[in-house]
């Protein structure tokens, strides 16, 4: 499976951005997808993800509460609805295909998609 995440941009701090992540390729809807990000000079870390059927969500405690992970496995889309931005969620966030089990480490992801830039200004 291909992935390509859009809909980065620059924002201000408490403003709201939609994240996509658009899949090609056969049985998107059995993957397991996941968001990351990465901050200049800082480790990639986990964000959130869902399940195959989107029934069972896990998030990072700095998203829960603010980012919400949805997918329609009709369009092959994952989306990341994020609230209430802060500077600190800046970073290059990136949407990823797993085959087999819900994770928040970055190992067990299989596919990855180019990143998409999210800058908070404060």
């Amino acid at each position: 499976v291909q992935l390509q995440a859009s809909g980065g941009g620059l924002v201000q701090a408490g403003d709201s951005l939609r994240l996509s992540c658009t899949a090609s390729g056969r049985a998107f809807s059995s993957y397991i997808m996941g968001w990351f990000r990465q901050a200049p000079e800082k480790e990639r870390e986990f964000v959130v993800a869902i399940t195959s059927d989107g029934s069972v969500t896990h998030y990072a405690d700095s998203s829960k509460g603010r980012f919400t992970i949805s997918r329609d496995n009709a369009k092959n889309m994952v989306y990341l609805q994020m609230n209430t931005l802060k500077p600190e969620d800046t970073a290059v966030y990136y949407c990823a295909a797993a085959k087999r089990i819900l994770s928040s480490r970055s190992s067990v992801y299989d596919y990855w998609g180019q990143g998409t830039l999210v800058t908070v200004s404060s």
